[in-house]
């Protein structure tokens, strides 16, 4: 009897350091790729989701377990928050008539919280953007380079952000995180 293979997060093995630095439970996400202007397409995934597709590339939209990241003019990330299943069968049969792409990424990406009064500048040493709290403000999100990781970057709390990040740079990620950290920004 064969059993399902058991998802192991790269940073398990890591202390984490409560209240500063954690990975976050595995979160369902999905790439949604369609046409907008489609009056049927956004209202499809508005009556499976709860909320409307977001407008901006930098606000993103959330309505209970669900947080919609706008990425490009015709794709966003649907991130479910409160689970590690994407909403994937819902969207599938409601959007099966009109031309669209769907793609399970939860196994792709992991989600590392950072929080803390210096957050904002322990990110600054390794990411390009102006993280200023007057410049980034809360609840805004940008798709940035940490060091030599991609990441999605969204502000949650004054002084908290969640990093999502691919598996293979997810090490990295850490260890840069907590060096900068250890050494309090210096």
């Amino acid at each position: 009897m064969m059993t399902a293979p058991t998802l192991h997060s790269p940073c398990e093995a890591f202390a984490a350091k409560p209240g500063v630095l954690e990975e976050l439970p595995l979160r369902g996400k999905l790439i949604l790729r369609g046409d907008e202007r489609n009056r049927e397409f956004s209202a499809a995934v508005a009556g499976v989701l709860g909320c409307d597709l977001p407008q901006t590339q930098d606000t993103p939209a959330s309505l209970g377990e669900h947080t919609l990241y706008r990425l490009g003019p015709d794709e966003w990330q649907i991130t479910n928050t409160a689970s590690a299943d994407p909403p994937t069968p819902a969207l599938q049969a409601a959007l099966r008539p009109m031309h669209h792409a769907l793609v399970d990424v939860s196994d792709y990406y992991t989600t590392l919280r950072l929080e803390g009064m210096d957050a904002h500048e322990w990110l600054a040493r390794g990411c390009p953007l102006d993280l200023h709290p007057r410049a980034f403000a809360t609840d805004r999100f940008a798709q940035t380079r940490f060091g030599h990781a991609a990441i999605l970057l969204h502000k949650v709390e004054p002084a908290a952000f969640e990093l999502q990040v691919r598996w293979s740079f997810a090490a990295y990620l850490w260890h840069y995180l907590a060096t900068v950290i250890d050494k309090g920004g210096d």
